[in-house]
């Protein structure tokens, strides 16, 4: 079996698991996972009595819930938040979520008016979806130009598809990049009292944070993006490889033909008019059983 034939059907099938593990992290809500020591806080609070500001928090923050946070919602697998304090529905796997939302309104009194660690945080969250959008469009071109490029076994067409799959994982790295900046802003910065910087000590003590299975999925798809690319370049060079070898046994079986140009026999002698027969000339037998 040629080696671009072997190349290309691996690297198909890696391009195509790093869309498909791309588009399920992109699209889930398992990134972080935040498991919320409900029951120990609210022993703490029945036994100070001067915590009844934690106590009403419990019932009407959503971040003193249990949940799991993807890049477009926020959902609660255990208890959900009352439907006062955020708008939750029914996500299409079964799931009682709420949106996140990259485009809030500014407060009409302006009391707490946005620093600027909040500002940066949210245009890198906007950012972060943006790249991935951008994977995504550089992953559809490079559909179309391996279609081309193994329908015309073209080894530029299959160049021109790793560079496309390279700048998808580039892109798609570049997201997770901006992703863990966001998630470095939330810890470190100020930038929103429902993330951990103004968390009170009773939260953050009775509250896990981990990352999630669709974080992991994000970054297998991101290697097999980059693998895919790999794969690609390796299938161009196997192909304009072979294109070469053929050319060279093409030429093989090209033979020169030289026109041949020989004067005639010398006319007979005795002849009113000399004539020449052109060649070519036999000799033998074929011409009767007497030979001269």
């Amino acid at each position: 079996m040629p080696c671009s034939a072997v190349t290309l059907s691996l690297a198909t099938i890696s391009a195509i698991i790093a869309v498909a593990l791309l588009a399920i992290a992109f699209s889930t809500d398992n990134w972080l996972s935040y498991e919320v020591k409900r029951n120990s806080i609210q022993s703490f609070a029945q036994k100070h009595s001067d915590s009844e500001a934690l106590l009403e928090s419990l019932n009407t923050k959503y971040y003193y819930y249990t949940r799991t946070r993807g890049l477009f919602r926020i959902c609660y697998p255990k208890e959900r938040p009352p439907a006062s304090a955020v708008k939750i529905y029914l996500s299409p796997v079964e799931t009682h979520c709420s949106n996140i939302d990259y485009f809030p309104d500014t407060p009409e009194d302006k009391s707490m008016p946005p620093n600027d660690d909040s500002i940066s945080r949210l245009h890198l969250a906007r950012s972060c979806i943006a790249l991935f959008i951008l994977s995504f469009v550089a992953v559809f071109c490079a559909f179309w130009t391996g279609l081309s490029g193994c329908w015309k076994r073209s080894s530029g067409a299959i160049t021109a598809t790793a560079i496309l799959m390279l700048a998808a994982c580039l892109l798609a790295a570049g997201a997770m990049g901006l992703w863990h900046t966001v998630e470095f802003f939330e810890k470190e910065k100020v930038v929103g009292e429902e993330f951990y910087q103004q968390w009170n000590t009773v939260l953050r003590d009775n509250t896990r944070t981990t990352y999630d299975w669709s974080y992991y999925i994000a970054w297998s798809g991101v290697g097999a993006s980059l693998i895919a690319a790999i794969l690609l370049s390796g299938a161009a060079i196997c192909l304009r490889t072979e294109r070469e070898k053929e050319e060279q046994l093409n030429l093989q079986y090209l033979m020169p033909v030289y026109s041949q140009k020989q004067p005639p026999y010398p006319p007979y002698a005795g002849y009113p008019q000399p004539q020449v027969y052109p060649g070519p000339y036999y000799h033998g037998s074929q011409y009767g059983p007497y030979n001269y």
